[in-house]
C-alpha cells in the first residue's frame, strides 16, 4: 500500500508499482476515475468493482487517497507493506502553488507566492473547496487536520500514528537512496526500482507574465523567496515541517543500518542501469521534452495548471519486447491506469481514453 502524497515524486513511484503489478499479474485497487475519493477520507466503495467484505483482497493500492486506515485495511492482505514518501515542505509549497493555483482559492486570492508567504493567514479560508492544498498538505494526505493548532502533543500523536501504520517513509530529495531501501524492503530486483522521472514540470507563465516571478526556463523549486518569506512558509506549514524533520532523521538512521558504503555502491548501480536503459529507450539523450513534441498520444502527459508537464520520446526501430518494456517506463499515469483498468475490467471501458480531453476539476488537479 503506497500512500501517494502530492508533489513528492509519487507519480514515479506509482509507475514502478504499476509495472511490477502488471508484469506479475497482481490485482489492483483501482479508482472508478483516477482518484480514490480524494480529498475525502478513503472509503472502500471508491474502488472500482468492489463487491463487499467477501470480495478478494487487493495486492496493490497506490492511487491518490486521503489515508483512512480503518477503511484501507478492509480490502488489503494482513501482511500488506505500507509505505509513503515526503518532500521538504518549503519545496513542496512552491510546487503546490504552481500546480494548484488555478483551483485553490487561497492561492488564487494571493496572486503571487511572495504575497502569500508574507501573510498566508489573510488569504486562507479553510472551509473553501480545495483550500487544503495551501497548508500542511502532507499532514492532510495522511488523514489528519492541516489547520489544527500546533502543539508538541499533537505532533507526537501524529508521528506515533504514522510510524504505527507505515513501515517505510521515503524522501523525494534522496530518491535513489529511497529506491534502494524500498527494493530491499520488498525483496525486489534492481530493474523493478529503476525509473525515469515522471510528471516533471516547468512553469507556464501566468497571465501576469514573467514579472510575477514565473520563468519557463526554471523549475518550480527555484521560485525566488526572501529568507523571511521562506521562514514564514515553514511556520505556516509547521505540521508538515515537524513530519519531515522526524522522518528525515528516521531515513538516515535506516541508511546507517543499511551501511553508507553499501548504499553508495547500490545507488551507483541503480544510476548506471538507468543511464543504460535511457540509452536504449529514449531519444534526446533521455532528456524530458514538452508534450507537444511527443507524437504518440499514448505517452503524451496530460497538461494542466500553470506548469508544463514533460514527457519522453521513445527510440524508433526497437523490437516488440524492448518497445513494450520501454513503454512501461515512460507511460504517464493516466494512460497506464486506463491500460490496467482495461485489463482488470475487460468488459468495461475506462472513463477517459484521451488525456487531452478535459476532466472535472478534481480529475484535472489529481493528474497534475
Amino acid at each position: 500500500m503506497f500512500l501517494k502524497t502530492h508533489k513528492t515524486a509519487s507519480s514515479t513511484v506509482l509507475n514502478m508499482l504499476y509495472r511490477f503489478g502488471e508484469e506479475h499479474g497482481l490485482h489492483f485497487a483501482l479508482p472508478m476515475g483516477y482518484i480514490l475519493g480524494y480529498p475525502f477520507p478513503f472509503n472502500v466503495h471508491r474502488i472500482k468493482g468492489y463487491r463487499g467484505n467477501r470480495a478478494a483482497k487487493y495486492d496493490i493500492m497506490a492511487n491518490h487517497l486521503r489515508f483512512n486506515k480503518d477503511e484501507v485495511q478492509k480490502v488489503l492482505h494482513e501482511d500488506t507493506f505500507y509505505f509513503s514518501i515526503l518532500r521538504d515542505p518549503l519545496s513542496l509549497a512552491k510546487s503546490s502553488f504552481a500546480y494548484f493555483h488555478d483551483i485553490c482559492p487561497t492561492f488564487r486570492k494571493a496572486g503571487s507566492l511572495g504575497a502569500f508567504a508574507d501573510s498566508p493567514g489573510s488569504f486562507h479560508k479553510a472551509h473553501l473547496r480545495n483550500s487544503h492544498y495551501a497548508r500542511n498538505l502532507l499532514w492532510f494526505d495522511f488523514g489528519m487536520d492541516p489547520n489544527a493548532n500546533v502543539t508538541q502533543e499533537l505532533v507526537r500523536e501524529g508521528l506515533v500514528t504514522i510510524r504505527k501504520n507505515f513501515k517505510l517513509i521515503l524522501l523525494s530529495e534522496y530518491f535513489d537512496q529511497s529506491m534502494v531501501l524500498l527494493r530491499h524492503a520488498l525483496c525486489w530486483p534492481l530493474d523493478a526500482v529503476v525509473s525515469f522521472t515522471l510528471n516533471k514540470a516547468h512553469y507556464r507563465p501566468p497571465k501576469g507574465g514573467p514579472e510575477d516571478g514565473f520563468d519557463l526556463r526554471q523549475p518550480v523549486v527555484n521560485v525566488s523567496l526572501t529568507p523571511a518569506q521562506r521562514e514564514k512558509l515553514r511556520e505556516w506549514n509547521a505540521l508538515d515541517w515537524h513530519l519531515y524533520q522526524a522522518f528525515n532523521r528516521s531515513f538516515w538512521e535506516d541508511v546507517r543500518r543499511f551501511g553508507p558504503e553499501r548504499m553508495d555502491q547500490e545507488v551507483a548501480q541503480l544510476r548506471a542501469r538507468r543511464d543504460q536503459l535511457a540509452g536504449v529507450c529514449l531519444l534526446k539523450a533521455g532528456e524530458p521534452v514538452e508534450a507537444h513534441h511527443i507524437g504518440d498520444k499514448d505517452i503524451r502527459p496530460y497538461q494542466c495548471g500553470s506548469v508544463r508537464i514533460l514527457g519522453y520520446e521513445l527510440q524508433q526501430g526497437l523490437d516488440n519486447a524492448t518497445t513494450e518494456a520501454c513503454l512501461r517506463l515512460i507511460r504517464p499515469e493516466i494512460q497506464y491506469k486506463d491500460l490496467l483498468d482495461a485489463k482488470q475490467f475487460p468488459r468495461s471501458q475506462p472513463s477517459i481514453r484521451d488525456p487531452a480531453r478535459k476532466l472535472d476539476v478534481n480529475g484535472v488537479i489529481e493528474k497534475c
